[in-house]
């Protein structure tokens, strides 16, 4: 949540037992060194450090460490005969809330927030004004896996959008006294319709931005019921360095609904598992299927009917698709063989690559080439194999998966979400949303 963090500033996948490069961090550490994405990392301090056994959290235990501290890599570079050498000196990495921003059409801006650490604020403000200059007039905030994090910066977000004066949350206890937080009508997004994503991952401070907008009728919120946490805990340390953590209040949206899901005495596995047993009741597949208890029915500022009883429920419902889901597919993925070609490909075809600069671009190329089956090669010489009935399902997914990741290697983050949401359905409702609505529940003028 600090948003930065020591170390030599690349992100890696561990790939066939050794540290693969994907990226570099601009103008970080490894970057004035001359590190490329696609280096392997072999040596460690002139020792060996590949092989089986080796895991991600081995590998940043080496590789960070205090700002200004030195480490020695021996690094693998293809076309290069023997091992390249490189002394880092470590730096403050910064960490990003704010994933992805791009432009979707003429004029509609897209920002994907992965969390809310202490500069998502800032971070965002920036990718507005990114699309502002591109011509964006309307914005898409994707919050979908977005499990929370700060609550100033959501806060901060929401202010943007509405004007002097709404209240953005308040916050109660059975002996804590009601605090209101309003907004000041100073924020810089007022013009702006906007729609915001969620799904039952979406928790927090993603509710809290999204439960303001939407009690405020200040968006249109598209997806599924966002997961339901709305806790105020205050931490109390103890002498031998333990602390507990006692929930003292709970989050409250303008509209008076508590965020937090309930809990009942006793039912602690049904609570643990809300998620799958949303998922067994049909939940996630069907509005229909969500419970709605009178008792708990609010009413927006401009007096729409929303509901309370746990999470934030969207005003267009997108069901999860699950079709393409086989096991196969989660082998393939879960063992990282996927993003692993997709690596290897970019790296072997590097040059040939460079032309492709945009995302469009490689994307168009890419789309012509069959990448499927020499994947299916791939993955079978890694024991990972399946009748083509059953794995024909899962193609147009990792058709998917192994664009975006090329892209990703080649392009950036931005560039990797372009292409892993191409036809991604809710993204798609969310744009027709937008589009058709270009008053999008706009905020009255007082």
């Amino acid at each position: 949540m600090e948003g930065r963090f020591g170390g030599i500033g690349v992100e890696f996948r561990l790939l066939d037992d050794t540290i693969f490069v994907t990226s570099v961090v601009k103008g970080g550490p490894s970057e004035r060194v001359g590190l490329l994405a696609g280096d392997r990392i072999v040596t460690i301090e002139d020792s060996l450090f590949a092989g089986k056994g080796l895991s991600s959290d081995d590998v940043m235990k080496r590789l960070r460490g205090e700002k200004g501290t030195k480490v020695t890599i021996g690094v693998y570079r293809k076309g290069e005969a023997a091992l390249l050498p490189f002394t880092i000196i470590r730096d403050d990495i910064p960490v990003y809330s704010v994933n992805a921003r791009y432009k979707i059409g003429q004029d509609v801006g897209y920002i994907r927030i992965g969390d809310f650490g202490r500069n998502a604020h800032t971070e965002f403000l920036n990718a507005v004004a990114s699309l502002r200059n591109q011509g964006c007039a309307r914005l898409i905030i994707d919050l979908r896996g977005n499990t929370g994090g700060l609550m100033d910066p959501a806060l901060n977000i929401a202010n943007e959008f509405l004007p002097a004066n709404r209240l953005i949350l308040y916050t109660q206890g059975k002996a804590y006294k009601r605090e209101d937080v309003y907004s000041n009508g100073k924020g810089s997004c007022q013009q702006y319709p906007v729609v915001v994503l969620v799904d039952e991952w979406s928790a927090s401070s993603s509710e809290i931005l999204t439960g303001a907008l939407q009690d405020n009728d200040r968006a249109w919120i598209v997806g599924r019921r966002s997961f339901g946490k709305g806790l105020v805990q205050q931490e109390i340390p103890f002498r031998d360095g333990s602390a507990v953590r006692l929930t003292i209040a709970r989050f409250y949206i303008p509209s008076g609904r508590c965020i937090q899901k309930p809990y009942v005495n006793g039912a602690d596995e049904s609570y643990q598992y809300d998620i799958l047993n949303r998922y067994l009741s049909g939940e996630l597949g069907s509005r229909d299927s969500i419970r709605f208890i009178d008792s708990l029915r609010y009413e927006t500022r401009g007096g729409r009917t929303v509901y309370g009883g746990g999470g934030i429920v969207p005003d267009f419902f997108v069901p999860l698709d699950t079709s393409g889901y086989t096991s196969w597919y989660s082998q393939v993925v879960g063992n990282g063989l996927v993003s692993g070609f997709a690596y290897t490909y970019a790296v072997e075809n590097k040059e040939r690559l460079k032309a492709y600069d945009t995302a469009n671009k490689l994307a168009a190329y890419l789309d012509d080439m069959d990448l499927v089956t020499p994947f299916l090669r791939y993955a079978a010489a890694r024991n990972v194999r399946g009748r083509y009935e059953f794995i024909s399902p899962s193609i147009p997914m990792v058709q998917r998966d192994i664009k975006s990741n090329i892209a990703r290697m080649l392009l950036g983050e931005d560039a990797f979400w372009m292409l892993y949401q191409d036809g991604d359905p809710m993204l798609g409702k969310a744009v027709e949303v937008i589009v058709k609505a270009s008053n999008v529940v706009e905020a009255d003028e007082e």
